[in-house]
């Protein structure tokens, strides 16, 4: 009964046109012989078997025998991150997990921007260090008083940054901003220059690196030669949740803390979050297609946003007394 159940429920999860017995000799590392002896109910599979299938296909064994229903979804968390060998660990493991995804054909990535997408910080530039900065500092108490002037990322910290970063250009990309996406990184910027941690011609190449980096958005936009798609959307708060999608599957990342993230490939969960998100698209407006006015004031707002801090640190600057 439960091995019956178990390979008509395999069958369904397995991509189209592929073989169950050549699905299965792939996961065990077993011969087609002892595949097919499986399939054809002459031999049975251990329990450590099972396991070993569903995890290699992302199959739930709860949805299997309903020990829970459609609310209950089984997830994967990514490690605690405090030290820089963390966080190139972190790098390193969503570079792993994303590359197979990404290599498929027609394969596409649809990302809720709250924040400006971790892949544009992490080019090696001195904005990208600054950021690992920030990221390490609320992760690590020991960097509490540590200045970012005296902060040197590892460069096998910046390279697995840079490998990252790099799956993402590209890609097929939807992408959904608010003119609010940018506001993390400016208040990041505004408070540790005023903490002191950050000198003020520092503070002042940071909004002049960050105003590039969205004019480099901007250029990227209207790129004949990408599949990458801008959506400005008015209406919903963005929440960093990135579904990325192939001809034959989904898995989908939801922040958890500041860096770390669920991941599932839970198809109800995937499917639901694509039509949540597809709403969304359905709402927003596309600014490759949209004049190029509407355009210009989308991006000017969020450029004026960065002149604005950039005056403030600034004036602050001239009319320090003290």
């Amino acid at each position: 009964m439960y091995q019956t159940a178990f390979l008509q429920y395999l069958k369904q999860e397995l991509p189209k046109n592929t073989s169950t017995i050549e699905a299965i000799s792939t996961a065990l590392d077993i011969s087609y012989d002892a595949a097919h002896r499986r399939v054809s109910l002459k031999s049975k599979f251990s329990i450590e078997e099972t396991i070993v299938l569903a995890k290699y296909y992302n199959i739930s064994l709860d949805r299997l025998f309903e020990t829970t229903n459609t609310e209950f979804v089984a997830i994967e968390k990514t490690k605690h991150i405090e030290t820089e060998a963390e966080l190139k660990l972190y790098f390193d493991d969503s570079y792993n997990s994303l590359y197979p995804l990404l290599k498929q054909k027609e394969s596409r990535i649809l990302y809720s921007a709250k924040d400006i997408p971790l892949f544009y910080n992490l080019n090696g530039d001195k904005l990208s260090q600054f950021k690992y900065y920030v990221w390490l500092k609320l992760l690590n108490p020991e960097l509490a008083t540590k200045s970012f002037e005296n902060f040197a990322a590892n460069p096998a910290l910046i390279e697995a940054g840079k490998r990252l970063g790099s799956l993402y250009y590209n890609l097929n990309t939807i992408e959904i901003w608010d003119i609010t996406s940018v506001n993390s990184t400016l208040k990041q910027i505004h408070f540790y220059y005023q903490a002191g941690q950050v000198k003020t011609e520092t503070a002042l190449q940071f909004c002049k690196l960050l105003k590039q980096l969205i004019k480099d958005i901007a250029i990227k936009l209207i790129d004949k030669n990408l599949e990458f798609k801008l959506f400005y959307n008015e209406l919903h708060l963005m929440n960093n949740n990135v579904l990325v999608s192939t001809p034959e599957s989904k898995m989908l990342y939801v922040p958890f803390t500041l860096l770390s993230y669920y991941k599932t490939a839970d198809k109800h969960t995937c499917n639901e979050a694509d039509i949540f998100l597809n709403k969304q698209l359905q709402n927003s407006k596309l600014l490759n297609t949209a004049g190029e006015k509407e355009r210009n004031t989308f991006f000017n707002k969020i450029y004026s946003k960065i002149d604005a801090l950039h005056n403030l640190i600034e004036a602050t600057e001239l009319l320090d007394f003290e």
